[in-house]
């Protein structure tokens, strides 16, 4: 049996790395040609329209409000479920058709994330939040009796 000599396994790396710099520089131009992607130019009747309450729409036609005005309040100084639900409120959603977790846990430490929904016909827009992962939203489904969040709510009692 033969083994290969200290030189001979050094110059045998060397080579193994010379390629692969040479792969890693070339942007794998060295197996294949392309041709590069065009830049996408914008102008101004590309600009999107700044989402909007659509009254007569459906909850997913509402998300982007929805996600819009939650966004903003999420970026806030103070990112609690009434500052959450007031801004609602102020974008035009309904109050008597949203609800809220609390804030605190059952033995008052802030909770990890607040969940907070707007009833829109049989369908709900929920959101969640907390400092951790930011803010997040879906639409579903109303559950039975019409309610959008899973367990105890808090009211929605301030003016």
């Amino acid at each position: 049996m033969t083994t290969a000599s200290p030189a001979s396994a050094g110059r045998l790396l060397a080579i193994v790395g010379i390629v692969g710099a040479l792969a890693a520089t070339s942007g794998c131009s060295f197996f294949a040609e392309s041709e590069p992607s065009p830049t996408p130019s914008s102008s101004a009747s590309d600009a999107a329209e700044p989402a909007a309450l659509q009254p007569d729409g459906d909850a997913a036609d509402n998300r982007p409000f929805f996600d819009e005005v939650n966004a903003r309040t999420a970026d806030g100084e103070v990112a609690d479920g009434r500052h959450f639900v007031d801004a609602l409120v102020d974008a035009g959603f309904d109050r008597e058709a949203m609800s809220l977790t609390s804030d605190t846990t059952s033995i008052g430490l802030e909770a990890d994330a607040i969940e907070f929904a707007v009833r829109w016909g049989d369908e709900c827009l929920i959101g969640q939040f907390s400092d951790s992962a930011g803010y997040h939203s879906t639409v579903s489904p109303t559950m039975a009796g019409e309610r959008c969040l899973v367990g105890t709510t808090r009211p929605i009692d301030w003016e």
